[in-house]
């Protein structure tokens, strides 16, 4: 099954399922008419409604230096245990939005990854047992202040302004996801980013086991796993898509005052 959550015509906010015409899940959300958000008897075409974020987190944790190439691109040392850093609520923002960030820096990045949504809350969980709280899986695009990150320790500046964390359109149950499947990101069009997340470090059984040995997850939070080289800065009114196989295409734009 694939989740979105919407809001309608008349405002409500509604929760559904994100099918094409015999009702099977579309592969990815830019599959235009053919795409349909269902929610009882109801049927809607993407662009008739307001895509939301399809989880509310109440933090997003993050995964530095997870790809070797990323960090090689970066001058970096892939990390011996899981570099892990937060965005807080303030940063989402959702699927076909104009996300409007900050002037007057050189170059923020856009830095596309695999979300993992936890589907309860949890505490100490094993590896074996990780499968057992993923709700699914979505797109995020992890924007970087890169002016500010290189000459702060905790990155708050760099990684934690507002509209820093696009996600979405929808939450994959875990089996759309294939092992190796692909992710890339496309800037007006042009691919900037192509890799596989059989490509992770620390896989995401072995991410969960960390973090949760550290910090309780609560139900929506995600886990944005870390991407592939070919990060790169974003301009005003620059195009972005960030697609992963089996889970959907995220979609925004940019703004820049």
């Amino acid at each position: 099954m694939k989740r979105v959550r919407f809001r309608d015509s008349a405002g409500n906010v509604r929760g559904g399922r994100w099918t094409v015409e015999d009702g099977e899940p579309v592969v990815t959300a830019a599959a235009g008419p053919y795409g349909r958000i269902a929610f009882g008897d109801e049927s809607h075409a993407p662009e008739e409604v307001d895509v939301l974020p399809p989880c509310e987190p109440t933090k997003i944790v993050c995964i530095g230096r997870n790809y070797a190439d990323h960090a090689d691109e970066q001058g970096k040392d892939v990390p011996d245990r899981p570099l892990l850093f937060l965005k807080p609520p303030n940063t989402v923002t959702s699927h076909n939005k104009t996300v409007t960030l900050l002037p007057d820096k050189e170059r923020i990045d856009y830095e596309a990854e695999l979300g993992v949504v936890i589907g309860e809350q949890c505490k100490n969980v094993s590896q074996r047992n990780a499968e057992n709280v993923i709700a699914g899986y979505t797109c995020v695009n992890d924007i970087s202040n890169r002016d500010d990150q290189s000459v702060e320790q905790n990155w708050v500046r760099g990684k934690a302004f507002d509209n820093a964390c696009p996600i979405g359109p929808l939450v994959a149950t875990p089996e759309h996801l294939p092992d190796d499947a692909t992710i890339e990101t496309r800037v007006n069009g042009d691919i900037e980013q192509s890799s596989s997340i059989d490509n992770l470090m620390f896989p995401v059984p072995e991410l969960i086991e960390e973090i949760t040995d550290y910090m309780t997850l609560e139900p929506g939070d995600v886990i944005a796993t870390g991407t592939p080289a070919g990060v790169g800065p974003l301009s005003n009114g620059d195009e972005v898509e960030i697609e992963i196989e089996g889970v959907g295409t995220l979609q925004h734009s940019v703004r820049i005052p």
